[in-house]
């Protein structure tokens, strides 16, 4: 009787609810993980408000944290926080629905529909073979990164931990987390080293982009030699999503380089020491970074207010769909740009490539953007309230945990009890989405929807 009433409760629990509370459950088992004493090292000691945020931002493949991932944790703890970190790149239902598959365990339709919900999936059916795909892709791209890594990190730290070091720092790339056991400055000690800086921007670019182009490229390119179709005509045959994706990340890391270059070209607290060549490294560095990876090559604190207000940017957008990124997600800002252009232009629908876009999704696109910037907003004022600290820091922390990013003007390991709990309030909002939090306290909507109300008289503008 008591499993019956159990299963009737379960399939009441739409995906909307069922995802922010799978990365809940993540992060407190993660928690209680790093709370064990052999997670710590020797002379050591972990707090349970440490714990919760190492954990949080962990699943949340943020970054941002409160104490040196390489001094503070045990070879156990680095361990729970990477497989916390793999968990939280790839989706905690993804992630279960890959162990029921290993246990041969029958998809429900229910199963099916919440594996959607976790990966952003339209359609109906294949969510089980493009999961499978997303593993296999997934693990073989870590993988090469590992090997990558190893080949500059064995010989500068040993066989041992410079294999550790290379696994880590792979798998945190591609998911876009932003933490290291390589040291207590991220990538600045390798900002001279073009091969290690550039095979990490390729990892968190793969992690980044989304599942979808990756499976739409290599299959694309595919046809192409099978047809022996031209570039250009390769591209132009990709599925609309994937050039949007494709031409949307291009332009924001090519521009933001660009102005994060001119910015920081003559700061000697940044790149203004630096040879060309470097500077323009650690511009593209930076520009890719800030887009929810979390690496740094430079001081953060460092960075000029016209840096900062790019990074702003390029956090708030984040990455793009059905990836590890954050964000409000490239195509979600593109669609609310596009629609204000078509409104101005006097255009009664919004047509990209030829295709023309739903106004359900645009509906969905100006929501998140609202809701995004709203909780943005709050959670800076709430910041600036309990630390007392400047606009500047506060906004740079707030959207880098909101964009699930993990850089830091130097703020997070200072912050208070209160600081802290808001930091990770923002890191969790930001890896589930404020619209699924938002969506969890709605009840059912259909009843709603029913009734049809008379046209208002109002005025906008």
């Amino acid at each position: 009787m008591i499993k019956k009433l159990i299963k009737r409760r379960q399939m009441r629990i739409a995906p909307e609810r069922l995802i922010p509370l799978s990365f809940l459950l993540a992060i407190i088992l993660g928690t209680l993980l790093l709370m064990l004493p052999f997670a710590t090292a020797e002379g050591e000691s972990t707090g349970i408000l440490t714990a919760l945020f190492t954990a949080t931002t962990s699943v949340c493949v943020t970054g941002l944290v409160v104490v040196d991932t390489y001094a503070h944790w045990s070879l156990f703890g680095q361990m729970v926080i990477l497989l916390l970190i793999q968990i939280g790149g790839l989706g905690v239902v993804a992630v279960g629905a890959l162990f029921m598959l290993m246990g041969k365990k029958k998809f429900t339709l229910g199963d099916r529909k919440l594996l959607g919900g976790a990966l952003n999936i339209e359609r109906n059916r294949g969510h089980l073979a493009f999961l499978l795909r997303i593993f296999k892709g997934t693990f073989l791209l870590e993988g090469m990164g590992a090997l990558f890594y190893a080949s500059r990190f064995i010989p500068r730290y040993g066989i041992l931990k410079g294999l550790w070091a290379a696994c880590f720092q792979s798998v945190s790339a591609f998911c876009n987390a932003g933490m290291d056991v390589t040291g207590p400055n991220s990538m600045m000690e390798f900002r001279d080293s073009p091969f290690l800086m550039f095979t990490t921007m390729l990892l968190i670019i793969l992690g980044g982009i989304g599942f979808v182009v990756w499976f739409d490229v290599v299959d694309g390119i595919k046809q192409g030699f099978r047809h022996r179709l031209g570039p250009v005509t390769t591209v132009r045959r990709f599925p609309e999503h994937t050039k949007l994706v494709l031409l949307v990340t291009a332009i924001l890391i090519i521009t933001g380089a660009v102005g994060i270059m001119a910015a920081e070209f003559n700061n000697p607290g940044t790149i203004g020491d630096m040879n060309l060549w470097d500077k323009f490294c650690n511009s593209l560095f930076q520009s890719v970074s800030f887009r929810t990876a979390g690496f740094a090559s430079v001081p953060q604190e460092k960075l000029t207010e016209i840096s900062c207000l790019i990074g702003y940017i390029l956090m708030f957008i984040g990455g793009s769909p059905i990836g590890t990124a954050g964000g409000v997600k490239t195509v979600t800002a593109f669609l609310v740009f596009m629609n204000a252009y078509s409104y101005i232009n006097g255009r009664k629908e919004t047509v990209i490539f030829h295709r023309s876009v739903s106004a359900e999704m645009m509906r969905k696109a100006a929501a998140i953007v609202a809701v995004s910037a709203s909780v943005l907003l709050t959670m800076t004022v709430l910041l600036m309230a309990v630390e007392n600290i400047g606009l500047t820091d506060a906004c740079y922390e707030i959207t880098s945990a909101l964009g699930t990013v993990g850089l830091s003007r130097a703020l997070t390991p200072k912050l208070g009890a209160l600081g802290r709990i808001v930091v990770i309030v923002s890191m969790y909002l930001g890896r589930i989405g404020p619209i699924s939090m938002a969506c969890f306290f709605v009840g059912d909507v259909k009843a709603g929807n029913a009734i049809r109300h008379s046209k208002g008289m109002f005025y906008v503008g």
